[in-house]
C-alpha cells in the first residue's frame, strides 16, 4: 500500500476518508483514486530529472487512466500529455493541457486524426512509419503548414517485461528499425510539410530492471549524435515512459536511479528530454473495491465470490497480473485461508486470485484490490450487460464521484432496434 491507503483505527482509509463509508454511499464495485497519491508520484518523477539537471517535460501517458480528472490532476502540475488516439488528445485539451505540451504517438493513427492534432497546434508526432509520414506530409500541405515530427526508433532492446507489453525489439509493431531511422530521417527532412524535431523511443510497460532503459537510451543517443553529425536538425529526444511499480512488494528501480541513468546516457546530447511515464504515476493512486457475495467450500478449494469481475479488472485474466487484496476491515487474526478469488462473470477465466491466503472472510465483508490506478478501469467493459463500476476521487477528507454509475436504461440508450424489428 502507498501512504494514501492505509489502516486507522482498524479500517482502511483513503488519505482521510473510509473506504467503507465510501461503498455505502456509492455501491460496490467501485474504483477509487487518491488525488494525493498521484501528485506525489508526479512531484517525485519530475524531481529527480530536474536533480539531474535535466530539461524535461514530462507528459502524462492518458492510455493509463483516461479520466477527465485525472489528467486535470496532473495538468495543474504542469504535465503535458501522451496521447494514442484523437479521443486521448481530446480529453487532454479539454482540461486545459496546453496543445505545445502534447506528443501524439500510435502506430495508427488515422488520416483524421492527424489533421485534427495538426489543428489543434501539437507539439510533436511521433511517427511510427514512412507511410504514415508521407500521408502526415499530404495533409500538413493541404493545411498549408509544417507537421512537427520524432521519428519513433525500436532500438531492439528486449525489457524484459511481459510480452504484451514489450514494444521495443524487432519483431514488435512499433516503431522503425534502428538500422532504417537513418532513411526516414533524411526523407523526413526533404518533405516541405515536414519539421524534423528530434527521436523518441519507448520499449515497453512495466519494467522493473534499469539495464533496458540503459542499453536503449545508449543505442538511440549514439543514433542522434551520428544524425546531428550528418546535419539533420535533431533538437528534442522523446525517451517514452515504462518505469515499473510493484504489485507484489518488489524491491524495484526509484525514480532516482531512473534519472541518473537518463544523465549517465543522454545528458551529454544537451538537448530538451521528453518523457511519457503513466502506469508509475497512477497505478499505485487506485483500489478496486468490491463485496464479498458468497463463501463457497468446494471439496479441495474455497473459493471468494465478489460483486467485481474480469468486466471490471480484466488485467488478471489477461496478463496473469497480481494486485493485492486487502480486506476493508484490519484483520484481527493471522489466521488465514487459500482463496481462489473470482468474480460473477460466466467465464472460468473470471479469476482474479488462484490460492490467494487471506483472512477468514465471510458474505457481506469488503475488499479491495490495490495498485489498480493504471489499465483497470480504463479496460473496463460491460461483458455480460454488467453496469460499469463508478469511479471516486478523494483529496484530503473530500471526497467526489467522478464517474456515477449508470442505470440500465442509460447503458442501453445508445442502441436501436433496426426498423423491422420495431
Amino acid at each position: 500500500m502507498t501512504k494514501a491507503f492505509h489502516y486507522h483505527d482498524g479500517q482502511l482509509h483513503a488519505e482521510e476518508v473510509a473506504v467503507a463509508s465510501l461503498a455505502d454511499r456509492v455501491g460496490t464495485p467501485f474504483y477509487l483514486y487518491s488525488a494525493g497519491a498521484m501528485e506525489a508520484a508526479y512531484s517525485r518523477f519530475s524531481g529527480a530529472l530536474v536533480a539531474q539537471g535535466l530539461d524535461a517535460l514530462v507528459c502524462y501517458a492518458v492510455k493509463a487512466n483516461p479520466h477527465l480528472a485525472v489528467i486535470a490532476t496532473f495538468a495543474r502540475l504542469g504535465a503535458g500529455a501522451d496521447v494514442v488516439s484523437e479521443g486521448e488528445l481530446r480529453r487532454a485539451l479539454a482540461v486545459g493541457v496546453p496543445a505545445e505540451k502534447i506528443v501524439f504517438a500510435g502506430v495508427g493513427k488515422t488520416a483524421a486524426e492527424l489533421a485534427f492534432a495538426l489543428d489543434a497546434g501539437i507539439l510533436q508526432f511521433n511517427v511510427e512509419s514512412m507511410e504514415e509520414l508521407r500521408l502526415l506530409n499530404r495533409i500538413a500541405l493541404d493545411k498549408g503548414v509544417k507537421a512537427p515530427v520524432s521519428v519513433r526508433v525500436n532500438p531492439d532492446v528486449d525489457a524484459r517485461t511481459h510480452a504484451k507489453i514489450t514494444t521495443g525489439k524487432a519483431e514488435n509493431k512499433f516503431g522503425i528499425g534502428y538500422d532504417e531511422a537513418g532513411d526516414v530521417l533524411r526523407e523526413a527532412r526533404d518533405l516541405p510539410g515536414i519539421e524534423v524535431g528530434g527521436l523518441a523511443t519507448h520499449i515497453g510497460s512495466q519494467i522493473t530492471e534499469l539495464e533496458p532503459f540503459e542499453a536503449a537510451f545508449i543505442r538511440v543517443a549514439a543514433l542522434f549524435s551520428e544524425q546531428r553529425q550528418a546535419g539533420l536538425p535533431l533538437r528534442r529526444l522523446d525517451l517514452g515512459g515504462g518505469l515499473g511499480i510493484a504489485y507484489e512488494k518488489e524491491d524495484l528501480p526509484c525514480p532516482e536511479d531512473y534519472a541518473a541513468v537518463v544523465a549517465r546516457t543522454v545528458g551529454h546530447l544537451d538537448v530538451p528530454l521528453i518523457f511519457e511515464p503513466g502506469r508509475h504515476l497512477v497505478g499505485q493512486a487506485g483500489l478496486l473495491v468490491s463485496r464479498v457475495l458468497y463463501v463457497k467450500h468446494g471439496r479441495s478449494r474455497h473459493f471468494l465470490i465478489l460483486d467485481a469481475g474480469m468486466n471490471d479488472l480484466m488485467r488478471p485474466a489477461l496478463y496473469d497480473a497480481w494486485h493485492d487484496i486487502l480486506p476493508l476491515e484490519e484483520p484481527a487474526t493471522a489466521e488465514l485461508i487459500p482463496f481462489d478469488v473470482v468474480g460473477p462473470i460466466c467465464e472460468t477465466g473470471d479469476l482474479f486470485a488462484e490460492g490467494r491466503p487471506l483472512p477468514p472472510l465471510e458474505a457481506g465483508d469488503l475488499v479491495a484490490f490495490a495498485s489498480a490506478g493504471a489499465y483497470s478501469a480504463s479496460m473496463a467493459s460491460t461483458y455480460n450487460s454488467r453496469l460499469p463500476a463508478p469511479e471516486v476521487m478523494v483529496r484530503g477528507a473530500r471526497w467526489e464521484v467522478i464517474r456515477p454509475r449508470p442505470s440500465y436504461e442509460e447503458m442501453m440508450r445508445s442502441e436501436k432496434l433496426p426498423d423491422w424489428l420495431l
